[in-house]
């Protein structure tokens, strides 16, 4: 049977994420999809677009991962991590990580593409927005500065940042020192 037939009779012809009926295409899980129902998914092109980093992550929309992330298919489950991955700086995505379960063959190909990711992947900011040299970004809670005293308060302007070598990681001055931010805690302004 081909890989999207098979797909759509396992969805019920519905998003494997978040269940939407709207343009449905098979996207083969990354790092290394053989493109087999069992290494694909069937997604709607708003989650496509906000996985592949086309749009911008829309917050509301991935509180559905609280549901796909039970499925019984590894590359749901492993894409429903990747995503709260993602978006672990808000408090119900860390909830929903930290309840997850998958075998440890599921961990380990969820943890191979955030490791991929990382290493090829773009600086963004807390929403999914691409970071670059020079722009400025704010603070989204207070982070305790370590070895420099002080804690930067949420809020705070990092003007004229620096991108690192980890696409997690920018620098930036504040208070008058230069540190190292995740770039999970900002957003770009």
């Amino acid at each position: 049977m081909p890989t999207e037939q098979a797909l759509k009779n396992r969805s019920n012809n519905s998003c494997e994420l978040c269940t939407s009926t709207d343009t449905l295409v098979v996207y083969p899980v990354p790092p290394t999809s053989d493109l087999s129902a069992q290494q694909s998914i069937y997604l709607c092109q708003n989650c496509l677009s906000q996985i592949d980093g086309q749009s911008e992550l829309d917050l509301n929309h991935w509180r559905c991962l609280n549901d796909s992330m039970w499925n019984q298919e590894p590359a749901v489950q492993v894409m429903s991590y990747r995503m709260l991955h993602k978006l672990s700086s808000e408090s119900w995505a860390q909830d929903a990580l930290d309840m997850i379960y998958l075998e440890d063959e599921v961990k380990t190909w969820a943890e191979q593409g955030i490791a991929a990711e990382r290493s090829n992947g773009p600086t963004r900011d807390s929403n999914g927005a691409e970071l670059q040299d020079g722009d400025n970004v704010t603070l989204i809670k207070d982070l305790k500065v370590k070895g420099a005293n002080f804690t930067a308060k949420q809020g705070t302007m990092v003007r004229g940042i620096t991108l690192t070598d980890n696409p997690e990681h920018i620098e930036g001055k504040v208070n008058g020192t230069r540190i190292v931010l995740v770039s999970a805690y900002l957003k770009k302004a």
